[in-house]
């Protein structure tokens, strides 16, 4: 890329990640508030995103194809003969890193799919019901659950929201553990839990208000 062209790249980066920390946060914030946040002024924002529907189109359609790229990478790693729990414990723990169900939680319904977005939708569930049916027949899951429920437990770790984005990602791993241990099928010995557990300090600290009114 050119100078011009890398820094009109890093700008729109910049922004999606604002627009996705703002947005998440409240869905009902205005578009002024991502410019804020990004600290780029509103014209700028709006000579890339037009609207804040073809942003929230943009993060969403990006969360999608992440995905994708996660159940992707763990097929593949079953197809070339990988362990077939190893691969779904790595699909399960690159969504919780990517975080992707954060945008549906918060996002669904905020904004009409385009052609793209149900494109990669049918193909996640493709690549979804290609993974789950491959780890169901290697008898490495307990035979009650459901493909559905993989998307409720993934949710549930959205609500994890205690101190810094690195805290936050260790509790959600600690928590995503245990879910991988209730889900893995016939006795094994329990997975030792990474990191610690919330203080109750760290717990306290959510009701102190973000904002004076």
């Amino acid at each position: 890329m050119s100078g011009r062209r890398a820094q009109a790249a890093r700008n729109d980066e910049v922004i999606l990640q604002s627009a996705r920390a703002v947005f998440v946060a409240d869905p009902s914030a205005p578009i002024a508030a991502v410019a804020e946040h990004a600290g780029v002024g509103i014209s700028a924002l709006y000579r890339r995103y037009p609207s804040k529907e073809e942003l929230l189109r943009r993060l969403c359609l990006d969360g999608l194809k992440r995905y994708n790229a996660e159940a992707e990478a763990a097929l593949a790693a079953l197809t070339g003969g990988g362990d077939p729990w190893t691969a779904f414990e790595g699909f399960l723990r690159g969504l919780t890193d990517a975080d992707t169900h954060s945008l549906t939680q918060n996002l669904a319904g905020t904004f009409t799919p385009t052609d793209d977005h149900m494109r990669e939708s049918a193909r996640a569930e493709e690549l979804n019901t290609a993974l789950f049916d491959a780890v169901k027949r290697a008898g490495v899951i307990r035979p009650d659950i459901e493909l559905n429920d993989l998307t409720m437990l993934l949710e549930q770790q959205t609500a994890i929201k205690i101190g810094s984005p690195e805290r936050i990602s260790e509790l959600r791993h600690r928590y995503l553990t245990l879910t991988l241990d209730a889900l893995r099928a016939g006795p094994a010995p329990a997975t030792p839990l990474p990191g610690s557990a919330p203080t109750a300090r760290e717990l306290g600290e959510r009701w102190i208000p973000r904002h004076k009114s």
